[in-house]
């Protein structure tokens, strides 16, 4: 574990702790020449000693190939020497690209097909430039194998219902590991999950029957509902004769407002029994 953590201490360090032996004899000998040279043609030497650096940039100076200071300069104006002094600019504000789509294999064996975007910017200039080639397609390679090793240890059902933690894990993931090339990742995006159609149609098969099986039961529970309200209404109308004939013709005046042509007017039995009497 001690070693693991002096590694990764010497991996922030890199090449820019190497710069802390000086430029020597020789160097500071070319950078004075050099320093000479430009007072001596100061007219001219003014136009190639000073530039500009915009707001959102940073310069990183190296002179006789080392690295001048651990803080880029910028922005505005700031002055190289002729000859021994070079730079690179930096661009600070953030970045975005998308994630091309990777096929992977889910920890339930679903082959998905799964795209994102990732937001990043440079935060130390320096580190970005010593320590690293280039930042912005080794970010891009490592957060293509970070998508593939995130969502292969999740189920089918965490990559479609989870997808903030699944970009809240990638984003901790990137910005530990870039941290040490003057990376910071912002922000991660799961932009779209693909997944093949045989499983699509079955999934939505699935989704059909478990709608039918619900339909089915609240019909059932209506259904029994309803029984028990014409129970309860069949007692008290049995309890009022009258109450029948209520509505009897309240059924009349519903067939009429609807203009049918044909009328069906129910007779009580009990009237009927009585003509039979007779």
């Amino acid at each position: 574990m001690e070693s693991d953590m002096e590694r990764g201490a010497q991996s922030k360090q890199n090449l820019i702790s190497e710069n802390d032996g000086g430029l020597g004899c020789c160097g500071w000998i070319l950078v004075i020449i050099s320093a000479f040279f430009s007072i001596l043609i100061f007219p001219i030497s003014i136009f190639i000693s000073i530039k500009i650096v915009k707001e959102y940039e940073r310069a990183v100076i190296f002179r006789l190939g080392r690295i001048t200071a651990r803080k880029a300069k910028g922005p505005g104006i700031f002055f190289i020497l002729p000859c021994t002094d070079s730079f690179v600019k930096v661009d600070l504000r953030t970045i975005s690209f998308n994630i091309p789509p990777q096929e992977i294999l889910t920890k339930d064996s679903v082959t998905i097909s799964v795209d994102g975007v990732v937001y990043f910017r440079v935060n130390d200039p320096v580190a970005s430039v010593a320590n690293v080639t280039d930042a912005d397609y080794s970010t891009r390679l490592l957060a293509q194998t970070t998508l593939r090793n995130v969502l292969g240890t999740k189920n089918l059902s965490e990559v479609l219902s989870d997808r903030e933690g699944i970009s809240q894990s990638m984003q901790m993931t990137l910005d530990e590991a870039t941290e040490s090339w003057g990376i910071k990742v912002e922000r991660v995006e799961i932009k779209d999950v693909k997944l093949p159609q045989q499983l699509q149609r079955a999934m939505a098969a699935e989704a059909e029957a478990a709608r039918e099986a619900r339909a089915k039961v609240i019909a059932a529970e209506g259904e029994m509902n309803a029984s028990r309200a014409l129970k309860e209404a069949s007692l008290v109308i049995s309890e009022s004769p009258s109450a029948l004939q209520l509505r009897y013709l309240q059924t009349l005046s519903t067939i009429a407002a609807e203009k049918n042509s044909t009328v069906i007017f129910p007779l009580p039995m009990d009237i009927i029994s009585h003509f039979m009497k007779k």
